[in-house]
């Protein structure tokens, strides 16, 4: 059976600290706490899970606080959590802890980043979550930082679930633009979540020449680059200027096959042209696509409940409320709490006549 030491860096976590160590605090044989200037009651909160608390003093670099972490773990596998996480089975990592191959270097989890008011789950991702502590793999980047992995992979059925309560809302924002003030060059990873914040925190102007400059560089994973033409056309959205929106969501294809998530999106830019007839036509190739596990960000919603929803819209515009009924029937059927999905099945089922679903 393999060891593990938690890692974990906080600040200020007073309200989520707790909740993320008892998901998993039996399934650990070992909790690292650093601390990089809580004024709340998190390192009070910390002291009864575990005597290792460190402190850091914080330099405006989050892989210096995760590597400082790393340094004090002693256990063959580190396994990285944040404080607003919840660790979603403990019976499968005490499996994994049994059945795990000595030859395993790195385990990545899915890692379920969003979720609706019902808690279903709007958007997932692949991470890199569980490491073993003799490879000395380096966290890199001062913001969205990343293990360096290498060796042989595993890739679990385990999950985490990023539950938060508070936002940073410009924090990251602002470390970037300090590198930047310190002529600090940022590499293509940078160049894309820099461009992130800036899209994220509403300066859509000024995020758009900064995704282009990540695009005309040679060295980045292509799914940030279908990511970056997405970011670019809902900041034109934003912007109102809609066909340019319409011509980089369509330049997402350029980055291989289709997504339901692109084609949801120019649904949704067609019917903003008053276009329903064409935006019918992308919501239900929408329908058709399959989710695609591999790393990136999986959007739900987009291949399921979301192009039906859409469609009874489409076909509501286009005159046609026995299609439009149709659609929002699977809708329902997808995602049965949607308050949207239950008020537009009411109105249909009263306009056509018929009887509600049990």
């Amino acid at each position: 059976m393999i060891s593990i030491s938690l890692c974990m860096i906080v600040k200020n976590e007073e309200n989520t600290l707790g909740r993320c160590l008892d998901s998993l605090k039996d399934m650990v044989d070992e909790i690292i706490i650093v601390d990089t200037g809580s004024t709340d009651r998190t390192i009070e909160i910390a002291r009864t899970y575990t005597n290792n608390i460190y402190h850091f003093q914080w330099v405006d670099d989050f892989s210096a606080a995760r590597n400082f972490a790393f340094e004090h773990a002693s256990k063959e596998y580190i396994l990285t959590m944040d404080a607003d996480d919840i660790f979603d089975d403990t019976e499968k990592l005490s499996r994994l802890k049994e059945t795990l191959p000595s030859t395993v270097d790195a385990i990545t989890m899915k890692y379920q980043a969003a979720f609706d008011e019902a808690g279903n789950v709007l958007a997932s991702l692949r991470q890199f979550r569980l490491v073993k502590r003799s490879k000395q793999y380096k966290w890199h980047g001062a913001v969205h930082e990343y293990l360096d992995v290498s060796g042989e992979i595993y890739h679990s059925d385990l999950t985490i679930s990023h539950k938060r309560i508070h936002l940073n809302h410009n924090r990251n924002l602002l470390i970037y633009k300090n590198l930047l003030n310190q002529g600090i060059s940022f590499t293509p990873r940078d160049l894309f979540y820099y461009g992130n914040e800036l899209y994220d925190n509403g300066f859509y102007e000024e995020a758009i020449p900064v995704y282009m400059d990540f695009i005309q560089t040679e060295d980045h994973w292509l799914e940030d680059e279908r990511t970056a033409y997405r970011k670019i056309s809902e900041c034109h959205s934003q912007m109102s200027n809609i066909d340019h929106a319409v011509e980089y969501a369509l330049k997402t294809f350029q980055c291989g096959f289709p997504r339901s998530e692109d084609c949801c999106r120019l649904g949704f830019l067609f019917l903003q042209k008053d276009d329903p007839k064409t935006a019918l036509h992308w919501f239900q190739y929408a329908t058709i696509l399959p989710e695609v596990d591999d790393g990136g960000i999986i959007y739900h919603g987009c291949s399921t409940w979301i192009p039906h929803l859409q469609l009874c819209v489409c076909h509501s515009m286009l005159g046609n409320s026995k299609k439009a009924y149709q659609h929002i029937v699977i809708a329902h059927k997808f995602n049965p709490t949607n308050s949207l999905i239950i008020e537009n099945k009411y109105l249909l089922e009263t306009h056509i006549k018929q009887t509600p679903l049990n």
